[in-house]
């Protein structure tokens, strides 16, 4: 009987651990595992490029590559773990609900938008966080064209100003040029906690983000809370009051809920702490990976991200290391030393840095170029072709 890989989740991590477990097993000429992966669609969703415009546009089937290399696809939710009896429960689009088993689990759910209880944010905010809630927001700036020209109308409040709200901010001009004309006066204000704009990265980074708002007209409220939200704008702790027609929230991210089922060790995004081969300790046949996973980058104390950049590399290793815990290899520490940023700025361009101090090495068009290449060619799935996919699943090739 073969044993049994359970990956939950088809996002960047989840799909890289299906992929990987295969080309290990392929490698080893053996048929004893059976690798499944269970989410709401034999899909990729490509959530980094949520900020930009026909959201729609951004999945990848993922069909004719898990066929290719003898990937299950079962359609449905997780819903509850059982660690003792090695099972998940699921429901399905009709509202059934089966139970699975597994040899060994690899959660890859992902994260979610951190709502926090503010007045109205849950009735009148809106959010790129996932693909529907996107959509929701791009019909809605559609909408907004057949509105009478008010200060209201032509204002978005960004609440947030991590990567996610810089990047959208920065595209949100020209979004809205596009539908309300070059002469109709906009405005973009990001409504941010920290002292300066781009406070979590270096200061070679956070002097190219301001040069870049200030080029495009995008505004930032510093050292600013949000007090509530309402059908009319927005109320900031101070008691400033912002009319606007579209509040956008972009304040933080947490792992996924299904994290709090099992009995261990989380950080402050909820994410499963794990040790070198990405198991969570305590539960050996379990592994987090991609924003599910707290887990070390290197040996000077760096973590990875809630990135694609580093859910990509975490995938590759979690598929690895639970194939082989079946197939009794010697698994893979994880280790992802090089990291890089690279930052869209909308109608600016672009900023590319390299290493964990952040150095700014492009910017304008030549990082734009590098930004192009990694949201269009690099994070997307690899081709249905068994050598294409098995060469790029290697945990240890070169990524970035």
């Amino acid at each position: 009987m073969k044993k049994h890989i359970l990956i939950v989740g088809s996002g960047f991590s989840g799909m890289w651990s299906a992929i990987s477990a295969a080309r290990l097993a392929a490698l080893q000429n053996s048929d004893e595992l059976g690798i499944t992966v269970l989410s709401p669609a034999p899909e990729l969703r490509v959530r980094p490029r949520f900020y930009e415009e026909n959201v729609s546009g951004f999945v990848a089937p993922l069909t004719e590559l898990f066929t290719e290399l003898n990937i299950v696809h079962l359609e449905g939710s997780a819903e509850c773990i059982d660690t003792k009896g090695k099972t998940v429960s699921w429901r399905d689009k009709h509202g059934r609900t089966t139970v699975t088993g597994y040899d060994r689990l690899i959660l890859a759910t992902g994260s979610q938008a951190k709502r926090p209880p503010i007045a109205g944010l849950a009735e009148f905010a809106f959010d790129i966080d996932q693909l529907e809630s996107a959509q929701v927001l791009e019909r809605h700036l559609d909408a907004l064209s057949a509105q009478p020209s008010t200060p209201a109308r032509n204002t978005v409040v960004v609440c947030g100003g991590g990567f996610t709200g810089i990047e959208l901010a920065t595209e949100l001009p020209a979004r809205l040029r596009a539908r309300f004309g070059e002469d109709t006066k906009t405005k973009v204000i990001v409504v941010e906690r920290g002292a300066v704009a781009g406070g979590r990265y270096s200061e070679a980074l956070r002097d190219v983000i301001t040069e870049a708002s200030a080029a495009l007209g995008v505004e930032w409220r510093l050292n600013a809370g949000v007090d509530a939200i309402d059908a009319e704008g927005v109320t900031l702790k101070s008691g400033e009051r912002i009319a606007s027609a579209t509040v956008i929230w972009t304040a933080g991210v947490q792992a996924h809920p299904l994290t709090q089922q099992l009995d261990a060790e989380r950080d402050g995004q909820s994410r499963l702490r794990v040790n070198e081969t990405l198991q969570i300790p305590g539960l050996p046949d379990v592994y987090a990976t991609g924003d599910t996973a707290h887990a070390r980058t290197d040996d000077e104390g760096n973590t990875a991200l809630m990135t694609c950049q580093h859910a990509i590399q975490l995938g590759k290793f979690a598929g690895h290391n639970a194939a082989a815990s079946l197939l009794n290899i010697e698994p893979y520490p994880y280790r992802q030393v090089n990291y890089v940023t690279c930052l869209d700025l909308g109608g600016w361009g672009a900023v590319y840095s390299e290493g964990w101090d952040q150095q700014v090495k492009s910017v304008r068009q030549e990082a734009k170029k590098i930004k192009i290449a990694i949201t269009n060619e690099l994070i997307y799935p690899p081709a249905a072709d068994r050598k294409v996919a098995f060469a790029a699943a290697d945990p240890l090739a070169k990524f970035v």
